[in-house]
């Protein structure tokens, strides 16, 4: 029995049409992912306003440096929900789909305008960045408790994130040229 295909049609090309299309839709895979970060963003919230409830109720017997520590905490709460946000918006518009954005003023996040997979790594390590530099300087503050090789292994570590950020920064300039 002899199989009589249609004029023009190409089953390799049907085929390979599918499996793009299924890889497509594969993406949406990825958005209850980005959904689960939201609780994550919730007890962020949550250890924030305990936190800072706690350096309240305690603020008549700290010293000024017990202060600073419990402020850069809150600083660093802060740091980690804006990373946790950076990650779920701008993959999720990268990766899924293109989030349209409400033109009320307030509502627009200009950076998603220009937003592609460079520039969303460099906005993460710069944001590494900053969480590495308050657990620095939260180290360098409490030095007096905190041993040589603790504060040596903080130092690499923020190096490490300053220099494969510029390192992205530079590919990802040099590539666009």
């Amino acid at each position: 029995m002899k199989l009589k295909l249609k004029p023009g049609f190409n089953p390799i090309e049907t085929i390979e049409s599918s499996m793009l299309r299924m890889v497509f839709w594969a993406r949406w895979l990825l958005a209850p992912l980005y959904l689960g970060l939201i609780p994550a963003i919730a007890l962020y919230v949550f250890k924030f306003f305990r936190h800072l409830a706690e350096l309240i109720w305690h603020s008549s017997t700290l010293s000024d440096t017990e202060l600073l520590l419990g402020i850069l905490k809150l600083l660093d709460i802060v740091m980690v929900a804006n990373l946790i946000v950076m990650t779920m918006i701008g993959g999720f518009t990268l990766f899924i789909r293109r989030l349209s954005q409400e033109s009320k003023a307030g509502s627009e996040l200009p950076w998603l305008n220009h937003i592609d997979t460079t520039a969303l790594k460099v906005k993460l390590g710069m944001a590494l960045i900053g969480v590495s530099s308050v657990h620095l300087l939260e180290a360098f503050v409490n030095a007096n408790h905190t041993d040589y090789g603790q504060l040596t292994k903080l130092v690499v570590v923020h190096l490490v994130f300053v220099i494969s950020t510029v390192a992205i920064a530079l590919i990802g300039k040099h590539q666009s040229k």
